[in-house]
This record gives structure tokens, C-alpha cells and sequence, in this order.
């Protein structure tokens, strides 16, 4: 019995040594300052939706990017595209309208580049965002949530702050393809790697567009097959867009925040799209929970959206195929809203929260 036991073990050690030995040796070396602790993610299985689907379900874990997010990727090299055209000089301004995870991300930058930060913020967005941008020392200014045409939007806000200002730059995140450059020369490129080409589609939620072109452009070129599947939230026109080639807004609003838009931005602007889901809040917030209670990951919406979106791509696709998309970051930054059972009942999506994970909700104070 002994000896059985023994040599149990030992192939344990000598399987779990393989398994190690694998890790690219670039995920190990030394990272320089935090621009080092953006990319290179862990590409992770989802193991109980992979199972339900029998295909691999795999998912880029981005909140291990240095500022807990996707979006990293995008601050980086927007700042870095500022300092190449010159249009950002030693203790200048980096201002930019977000959602909240791009100025996260950019906040962070500058601070471990010398650069001051300005961001301007719909007011809808979740506290625990903005908690995080003061800490941060941001300067900060919420505004009301308005259409992109309206002069009080937070995108146009930031233009005309930036350009009131000496040494300041508007990064212009929803245009400026210097994102989408960010997703096709590193998110794509690691993908690609660590599949090691076999991955059948991709599917993401799009808020910039950013990290939907940016892959899938990458992917494409390197084998045409690959399948761009644009995931969308109730209340954004992007889906009826691809879908019947008109700007209107799908019906409802989202519990999502930073996804989903109201118009074709200069990062998807040439994207290939050969498909597109509307996901409704009922299956983000499902899966929100089903990937905390089941997978043990405490995510966002945005990333329970994508994961939606990929079980369904999968389950067209059939058993047997690799489908890629990304937890986008955690639930810690949707705490009092995603996360409240009060503010679920309110919201009408209580019912969506498998009853046998009902137990992570808290009561809204």
C-alpha cells in the first residue's frame, strides 16, 4: 500500500514539474517598474464552463495587470504615444474622459512616470472607482451622463480641459489608435503564444474597441479562420450596428459599466467583425456569480459579459474548440452595486443570481 502511495505521488511530482517547466520563461523574469507589470498575463481554463461546453473556454486574467485591469494596456501606450509625438513634456498633465478603468490605469502611469492626471467621469460610475482615482491623487471631475454630442460630455469635457492648459495632453482613448495598437502588438501577439495557434474565436465586449480590434486584427493575420465575435450590453447600438448596419440602441440599460456604446469609435472603425451577441444583464449577472462560486474568481460585469458570450459562441461552435476572451478586472470595483442585494432587487436582476451563490451578496447600507 505504501509503495502504491509512493508512486502515486511521484507521478503527481513528475506531472505537476512538466506542467512548471512549461511557463514561459519571459512570465518569470524581473518586471521594470510598474510600464513592466502591464501584459503578460495569465491565459486561464475555465474549468466548469469548459466542461458544460467540451471545448476549452480560456480567458486572459487582466486584473493582473499592475493597475487591476484591461485597460493598463491602453493607458500605456496612449502615454507613450504622447511622449513619441511630443506632445507631453516632463511634470505634464495626462487628461482623459473614462468610464474609470482607463484613468485607473493612466493614474497609476503617471505616477511612476512623473506626470500629473486629470480625468473627467460620468457620475454614474461605481464609488468604489472613484474612492480609488482620489487615492490615486487624480483631479478629478464628475459630470453628468449625457450623449457624446452633447457639449457636457465627459469626453468633450476633456478635450477642451486639456487644451486650456500648458503642457497637457488629451489622450482621446475612444479614437486615438494608439489602444488598439496596444492590444495587436501585446494582447494578441500573447494569445497567439499561448495557444500556441489554436484558438478558434475570440469574443469581447467593446467600450473603446480597443481590445476587440486590436486581437482580432492580430489573430487574423496570422490564420484568417479565426472567428471575431463582438459581445454587447442591453442599451449600446454597436450590436444592431454589425448586426443590421444601423445606429440604433438595443433595447434597456445595463448594470455594466464601460462597455457598450453609442457610436462606431476610431478603434473599431475597419475592426473584423464576423459576428456579434447582445447579452442580456440576467446572463452577465449569472455568470458574475456562477465564475465566483464555481471557478472562485471575483470578477466584474464586463468580464461575466464575456464569459457569457463565450459559453454561447462554444456551444455554436461545438465540442472541441478553443475559445479566448478576458476577465477584464474584479468585482472589488463594483462592490456596493453588482454585489448588493438590494441594488439587484432594484434593478429587477435578483432572480439572475443562482439561488446556491445568493449567499456572497451583502445588504446595501
Amino acid at each position: 500500500m505504501m509503495l502504491f502511495h509512493r508512486q502515486k505521488l511521484e507521478k503527481v511530482l513528475i506531472s505537476f514539474s512538466r506542467t512548471y517547466s512549461n511557463i514561459s520563461h519571459e512570465s518569470l523574469q524581473i518586471r521594470d517598474g510598474f510600464s513592466g507589470m502591464v501584459g503578460r498575463t495569465p491565459l486561464v481554463r475555465l474549468q466548469k464552463v469548459s466542461e458544460e461546453t467540451r471545448c476549452n473556454i480560456l480567458a486572459k486574467a487582466e486584473f493582473c495587470n499592475g493597475g487591476g485591469s484591461v485597460k493598463d494596456r491602453a493607458a500605456l501606450y496612449l502615454i507613450k504615444d504622447a511622449e513619441k509625438k511630443g506632445l507631453l513634456k516632463a511634470g505634464g498633465t495626462v487628461v482623459e474622459g473614462t468610464a474609470g478603468n482607463t484613468g485607473i490605469g493612466l493614474a497609476h502611469i503617471c505616477l511612476a512616470l512623473g506626470y500629473k492626471c486629470a480625468l473627467f467621469l460620468p457620475n454614474t460610475q461605481s464609488k468604489e472607482k472613484f474612492d480609488m482615482l482620489q487615492l490615486l491623487g487624480v483631479e478629478l471631475f464628475p459630470v453628468p451622463a449625457v450623449a457624446l454630442t452633447d457639449p457636457n460630455h465627459y469626453n468633450q469635457q476633456a478635450k477642451r480641459y486639456a487644451l486650456s492648459i500648458e503642457n497637457a495632453v488629451w489622450t482621446d482613448q475612444f479614437d486615438n489608435q494608439a489602444n488598439r495598437l496596444a492590444h495587436l502588438e501585446t494582447t494578441g501577439p500573447e494569445i497567439w503564444r499561448e495557444t500556441k495557434g489554436k484558438v478558434d474565436a475570440v469574443t469581447f465586449s467593446t467600450g473603446t474597441g480597443g481590445t476587440f480590434s486590436g486581437v482580432s486584427i492580430y489573430l487574423k493575420e496570422q490564420n484568417p479562420h479565426v472567428q471575431s465575435i463582438l459581445a454587447d450590453p442591453p442599451g449600446s447600438v454597436v450590436y444592431n450596428w454589425f448586426k443590421h448596419g444601423k445606429l440604433e440602441r438595443s433595447v434597456g440599460d445595463s448594470i455594466t459599466e464601460g462597455i457598450g456604446q453609442g457610436r462606431i469609435t476610431g478603434n473599431m472603425q475597419g475592426a473584423p467583425v464576423d459576428d456579434a451577441l447582445l447579452i442580456s444583464d440576467n446572463e452577465t449577472v449569472e455568470m458574475v456569480f456562477r465564475l465566483l462560486g464555481e471557478e472562485g474568481f471575483f470578477v466584474g460585469a464586463s468580464s461575466g459579459l464575456n464569459v457569457a458570450a463565450a459559453v454561447k459562441v462554444a456551444k455554436k461552435l461545438g465540442p472541441g474548440h478553443t475559445i479566448v476572451t478576458c476577465l477584464c478586472d474584479t468585482g472589488q470595483r463594483y462592490y456596493a452595486k453588482l454585489f448588493s442585494e438590494a441594488e439587484l432587487k432594484k434593478r429587477g436582476l435578483y432572480e439572475a443570481v443562482p439561488e446556491q451563490y445568493r449567499h456572497f451578496l451583502h445588504s446595501r447600507i
